[in-house]
């Protein structure tokens, strides 16, 4: 998925999240011992850029929204997928500023958007140890390689005017088939259907209150800021590099796997408060996980019934060229170990969160910065009893050595651009959590590894037109899977897998 509909960049295949790091790890080796090695120079990549902004008109090169409300991508957009106040606004009144795709004269434009990606991805130190051979293997079998990432079809459009929707589908070029190897993958993508109204008190300029019901399948996906995971930053990233493999529940762990429903109000725009409720998506709601992986125990996530409650609170204000917003987020996921036997207890996920954001925007000045911290408390009442009974977990797992374990994530970055076209972000993330045998391995010693992982994101983004973006991106590691050095126990340290990754991002 592109994470988050081109942010935070996860495969269209998101199922795939690891939840025990050295499983994936052993995954992972055994994957690429079946791939070659494809090399070619980076001016290839540089060829398909130029090559990309030359073949798109301005004319067309005009998403869906902006067609709809007759405005440019930048109204609504610091850099998409940012939103400005004015974007936020035109989200929570349910997309249906503008004029509808059709009406009794006809068609009125073409409520559809394509996006695309291509990219190269060069890997500090491509080779590692297979733990069970002894072999060196490559890790990046496309290192250095120019390759088509993904692309994406939007449906987003005014439906009426209560009535709006985003719903995208991704193909993934680079998704990892049952065998291990890359080959080209489709699914849905971040989906958030509303119906939205407004109330005005008289002589209002503008409406006192806006409330709304929404529709999705990923938690945060319908959030109006940027601060929360799915359309956090990193807006992009390398669908090829090595990532740490734990992350909390918020945090992509059930994107387009559920379906969630509920309400939201936003008073003045100054507070702003929503309820949500997530299912498993099947049945009526299989569409919200279409081309997920749900043939393989561990394939998706199974939770209990709509026992799963969502909530947000943001306090924000606007004035002048500034906006800043505090809030809370968090979820409750009550989640069965095996997506094959929902007549089994739960695991209880707790994550609470906090986040801010500021934004100035001027002309030429535009300056962003997002935090987020969140705070999971994982308590295993299905999976730690089966392990302590039977020495396995259940199903797909996890499989814990604890009965209760804690994930902690914190976010930081500030981005500047100049005249919308040259930009430039510094980002920090960090990873913390309690050590856990079970879930990430022991050491050469015999102790129980944690989760612990940082590091800092450079990028640079240049902008010819307001539809293509050239992207130079550098991800470094000062901890990964919980240590420093020789952290996967075969040699292997966390600068090995620093990525310098360059992206090419065209839509219309």
């Amino acid at each position: 998925m592109f994470t988050d509909g081109f942010g935070h960049f996860v495969t269209g295949d998101s199922a795939a999240i690891a939840i025990a790091a050295k499983a994936v790890w052993n995954q992972r080796l055994e994957s690429v011992m079946m791939r070659k090695r494809i090399t070619t120079r980076l001016a290839v990549a540089a060829g398909l850029a130029a090559l990309a902004i030359t073949a798109i008109s301005p004319a067309l090169a005009v998403p869906s929204f902006a067609r709809q409300t007759g405005q440019e991508c930048i109204a609504c957009h610091v850099s998409f997928p940012e939103l400005t106040p004015y974007g936020r606004y035109f989200k929570l009144t349910g997309y249906t500023i503008g004029k509808t795709f059709v009406s009794s004269a006809g068609f009125n434009y073409v409520p559809l958007a394509v996006m695309a990606q291509a990219s190269v991805t060069n890997t500090r130190n491509n080779h590692a140890t297979d733990p069970d051979t002894g072999d060196t293997v490559t890790v990046n079998q496309r290192n250095n390689s120019a390759v088509f990432s993904a692309g994406s079809v939007f449906l987003a459009t005014k439906v009426n005017d209560y009535v709006g929707g985003f719903i995208q589908w991704t193909y993934d070029n680079l998704a990892t088939t049952a065998n291990g190897t890359l080959g080209g993958h489709s699914g849905i993508d971040n989906t958030d259907l509303r119906a939205a109204g407004k109330y005005s008190s008289p002589g209002a300029a503008e409406p006192d209150l806006i409330y709304g019901l929404t529709l999705n399948n990923n938690p945060t996906s319908q959030d109006a800021w940027n601060s929360t995971p799915a359309f956090g930053f990193p807006y992009t990233a390398s669908p090829l590099a090595q990532t740490p493999a734990a992350a909390t529940q918020i945090d992509g762990g059930l994107a387009q796997q559920v379906a969630g429903a509920g309400g939201y109000l936003w008073w003045k725009k100054m507070v702003y408060g929503e309820l949500s409720f997530y299912h498993t998506a099947d049945g009526a709601f299989s569409i919200l996980r279409s081309g997920q992986d749900i043939h393989t125990d561990g394939g998706v996530a199974a939770i209990q019934n709509w026992n799963n409650p969502y909530w947000r609170f943001a306090l924000s204000h606007d004035w002048g060229a500034n906006s800043v917003m505090v809030g809370t987020y968090g979820m409750i996921v009550n989640r069965y170990p095996s997506n094959f036997d929902p007549s089994t207890a739960t695991d209880r996920y707790r994550d609470i969160a906090v986040d801010a954001q500021y934004q100035y925007i001027t002309d030429p000045h535009t300056f962003t910065a997002q935090a987020t911290y969140i705070n999971e408390r994982q308590s295993y009442n299905a999976s730690y009893a089966a392990v302590k009974e039977t020495g396995a977990g259940i199903g797909a797992g996890p499989t814990p050595e604890n009965p209760t374990d804690t994930l902690k994530t914190f976010k930081l970055k500030g981005t500047y651009y100049r005249d919308r076209k040259y930009g430039g972000t510094l980002a920090y993330f960090s990873t913390t959590g309690s050590a856990d045998g079970g879930l990430y391995g022991t050491d050469a010693d015999g102790n129980a590894r944690t989760p612990n992982s940082k590091g800092y994101i450079i990028e640079l983004d240049y902008l010819p037109t307001q539809n293509v973006r050239l992207m130079l991106q550098y991800t470094g590691y000062n901890k990964f899977d919980g240590a420093k050095s020789n952290y996967d126990g075969n040699g292997r340290n966390a600068g090995d897998n620093n990525t310098a990754f360059f992206n090419v991002w065209v839509a219309f």
